[in-house]
């Protein structure tokens, strides 16, 4: 049984590999599809069978997926870009006759009103065309996300958002590594989904409270409208389309978008999620 992943150099491929690897998978029967073979020398030198191809490039992709049983496509990173390239992605694995297609999608892709959500949903969409049964990773955020704005948090003693009282089910990026790899383990996953969060359900005035638990400084939440946070983070120096998203995503915080209590991440993984204490002391360390 031959498993390819996709983006395997990535930061949450290279994590499923090693997940896949800790669950006894034979190095060879894994394929990491990477753009960088270079790159990719560690998980050669692992016995991991190497392919390179883009999300861009459907003849390539076809090559890489020759002799694959199952594939997890991680979504791609370029947004605007992404459903032409998961689009090949599957048209390659249709060719290739690959048997099941695992795709990391996002929380409540099929509702929510978050930016990321159409592509993700439009790429759902094509796989429910497909003959290939697929198993859909509806991920929530990653607890990861917020690393590079807590040292300004904690220097400044204010973790700026546009939440308000909403709930995140945040976990962290190997919470979600894991639960992909389980699925690659399991038999009969065809068809399902999975809306995948963490067991700490925080406000951004709880997440700041355990920020300031972890670094020993006073932090508080300072809510701030939608428009004005993307303003905010345009002025620290993020590029406005990147402000725009994330500030949209705050918003579907508030409205609950990115929130479940599905308990599908606990099951696959078979223990709770990791603690966010844990994060932050690795983000801030």
């Amino acid at each position: 049984m031959t498993t390819a992943i996709t983006g395997a150099t990535g930061q949450l491929g290279s994590l499923v590999i090693t997940d896949l690897l800790q669950r006894g998978v034979v190095p060879g029967e894994i394929v990491a599809i990477v753009r960088d073979n270079a790159k990719a020398a560690p998980l050669a030198d692992k016995g991991v069978t190497v392919r390179v191809a883009d999300y861009s490039d459907r003849a390539a992709l076809e090559s890489a997926l020759t002799g694959v049983d199952k594939l997890l496509l991680i979504s791609g990173s370029e947004v605007g870009q992404r459903v032409a390239q998961h689009n090949n992605v599957i048209d390659a694995a249709e060719a290739a006759g690959v048997s099941l297609i695992a795709y990391t999608s996002l929380l409540k892709a099929d509702s929510s009103g978050v930016s990321l959500a159409p592509e993700h949903l439009a790429t759902e969409e094509r796989l429910a065309a497909s003959p290939i049964p697929s198993v859909l990773l509806r991920n929530g955020w990653y607890w990861e996300n917020y690393g590079s704005a807590l040292p300004q948090a904690i220097e400044s003693g204010t973790l700026y958002g546009a939440a308000g009282n909403g709930r995140l089910a945040a976990a962290s990026r190997a919470d979600f590594a894991a639960a992909a790899a389980a699925v690659l383990t399991l038999d009969d996953q065809g068809g399902k989904t999975y809306e995948l969060g963490g067991d700490e359900r925080l406000t951004y005035a709880e997440f700041a409270k355990i920020v300031a638990e972890v670094s020993g400084e006073d932090v508080a939440y300072a809510d701030l409208s939608e428009s004005d946070y993307a303003a905010a983070l345009v002025g620290a120096g993020l590029p406005e389309p990147v402000a725009t998203m994330l500030a949209g995503a705050d918003a579907g915080i508030s409205r609950g978008e990115l929130d479940t209590e599905s308990g599908d991440l606990q099951s696959l993984i078979g223990r709770p999620s990791t603690p966010v204490a844990d994060v932050i002391k690795a983000a801030i360390a």
